[in-house]
């Protein structure tokens, strides 16, 4: 058990039968009244932010995420299934935990994902991953400003790249950005 004088930004916390992750917090005081704990929340399983204020050394129950290293299978039904590395169990990961990660996702990608008991909460790419370029829009479809194009990626997602790049292609992409780094 903690107190709300302890709210540090990545803290996982439990309010009601909700988990938040701890964004920001920060004491506020006011000239005519008692200081509070100001905290931005994130509700670990709709993914929206919430602002909530904490009296001061208000008690707080954390909890900690089990951390575990899953391998992308395939989609299945209303999810995707994913391998355990460590003890080579399959777990179904519900579509609304992986959300706009889907566009990343191909066979072999390893990922962090986070566990509370038995239930997954939350999933993490890697920062950069290397993905084929399964087409290109030509320019009549993607009349872009700056000469860029969108390439269409062998995973579906639609990425904007520079206008050297070709189908076939190999290129870095960092999945927090949705950006381009290099051709490969």
């Amino acid at each position: 058990m903690a107190t709300s004088n302890q709210l540090n930004q990545g803290m996982t916390i439990t309010i009601g039968n909700k988990l938040y992750r701890v964004e920001s917090s920060v004491k506020v005081t006011v000239p005519k009244g008692t200081p509070f704990i100001k905290a931005r929340l994130k509700d670990l399983t709709s993914n929206d932010i919430v602002e909530k204020n904490f009296k001061l050394n208000q008690p707080i129950k954390d909890v900690s995420l089990a951390e575990r290293k899953l391998e992308f299978l395939y989609p299945e039904g209303e999810g995707f299934l994913f391998l355990d590395i460590v003890n080579l169990e399959q777990v179904h990961v519900p579509t609304g935990v992986v959300s706009g990660k889907v566009n990343y996702l191909k066979e072999g990608v390893e990922l962090k994902a986070f566990f509370y008991g038995d239930s997954i909460f939350a999933v993490e790419l890697p920062q950069f991953l290397e993905l084929m370029v399964a087409k290109t829009l030509t320019d009549d479809d993607s009349d872009l400003a700056n000469g860029a194009k969108i390439a269409v990626l062998e995973t579906g997602a639609k990425i904007e790249v520079p206008p050297f790049i070709e189908t076939g292609d190999i290129i870095k992409v960092d999945t927090k950005t949705d950006e381009y780094i290099q051709r490969v």
